[in-house]
């Protein structure tokens, strides 16, 4: 299978950097073919719903760097988003990949797999809810069948989540996706 792993934070050797590092590791040892688009690190422009995309051939108004994630994401079988939180929701630069999937809508639609993987400082999951509730409403809104999630509570920085077994969790996935 063709994988997708989107990233969000802006830190590279973060905690989210080693939940995608493990979950590539085992996608790989499986036998998958894994593209990374680090989200933060891209000039992508957000959506202002100008409706180009739709109402012309063109395309999206913006010439950024989601024509390099465009050909990827309407090919891949599986997408995983991989996000701190910051603040009750996946993070800015993984929002901003997320809404431009605008542009694409009608070729998104069913026949994928989808994950989400991501981490935080807090302790309780409650800061990881609207998080979650956003990843499942487009999950079901695309008809995409979630594979699983990997939720890291209490990991504020590596140390912290190298005493846990959330990398475990994220290789697994990989493996099983």
């Amino acid at each position: 299978m063709k994988v997708l792993v989107i990233t969000g934070s802006p830190h590279k050797k973060g905690t989210t950097a080693v939940l995608t590092e493990q979950f590539i590791k085992g996608a790989e040892e499986a036998g998958h073919e894994v593209c990374r688009f680090d989200s933060a690190f891209m000039n992508v422009h957000p959506c202002i719903a100008c409706e180009k995309c739709h109402k012309t051939d063109t395309g999206c108004a913006f010439k950024d760097d989601m024509e390099k994630i465009n050909p990827e994401l309407v090919s891949a079988d599986v997408i995983v988003f991989v996000t701190p939180i910051y603040y009750y929701g996946m993070n800015a630069q993984i929002r901003t990949v997320i809404d431009r999937f605008y542009a694409n809508d009608a070729s998104l639609h069913g026949n994928r797999k989808t994950a989400l993987m991501v981490t935080m400082a807090d302790d309780t999951m409650e800061s990881a809810e609207g998080a979650i509730a956003s990843f499942k409403g487009m999950a079901n809104y695309l008809d995409w069948e979630i594979s699983g999630m990997v939720i890291g509570v209490d990991c504020g920085d590596v140390s912290a989540l190298e005493k846990t077994d959330y990398p475990e969790q994220a290789y697994n996935l990989g493996k099983n996706i």
